[in-house]
């Protein structure tokens, strides 16, 4: 093996590690493999951490995950990829940024890490072991990272601001309710 591949083999290390990580938490979502909640059970944690609609949000994070790893593990439309797996992870890091950094006590530390490396995969490119090499890099050009990276942070950007709102609006409801008449 050429001196020179080892970058590319490299990549394909993490390529499949990472994607095969997303895809199995995106399935958990999905259709309830690994212990999962499926649809219906992610709908409802889903709303129960302020995103709503439920379903859809459970459809878009299990997408995002499932669909986002196993582009990665394909090295398929590479900037998509790492661009959709590092949103739905930034979701989850809004889930988790109220218990701190480590994970062990349920903080970040865990979907961050997923989604940094879905983003340098998404930015560095899939090495020449992948579908996006066979196929020219068509669909691995910088223009697609540029509008990958930023429909992928606007649409982020949105939903965890609505959750964000969806969180404040129940606490307040909670409070009236706490208040006597």
């Amino acid at each position: 093996m050429p001196f020179t591949h080892r970058k590319d083999l490299g990549l394909l290390a993490l390529r499949l590690g990472a994607g095969g990580v997303l895809i199995a938490h995106g399935t958990q979502k999905l259709f309830g493999w690994f212990g999962g909640g499926g649809i219906e059970g992610t709908a409802k944690a889903m709303e129960h951490m302020g995103f709503t609609p439920g379903r859809e949000s459970a459809i878009a994070a299990g997408l995002g995950e499932a669909g986002g790893g196993a582009l990665l593990v394909l090295g398929l439309a590479t900037p998509a990829a790492g661009a959709a797996a590092a949103g739905a992870m930034a979701g989850a890091v809004s889930v988790h940024a109220p218990a701190g950094f480590f994970a062990q006590g349920g903080g970040f530390e865990y979907p961050a890490f997923l989604g940094f490396v879905a983003a340098s995969l998404g930015l560095a490119g899939p090495g020449c072991y992948s579908l996006d090499h066979v196929a020219g890099h068509k669909l691995n050009q910088p223009a697609a990272v540029l509008v990958a990276f930023t429909l992928a942070a606007a649409a982020t950007t949105i939903v965890v601001n609505r959750r964000i709102a969806a969180l404040a609006a129940a606490s307040m409801d909670e409070g009236d309710m706490d208040t006597p008449a």
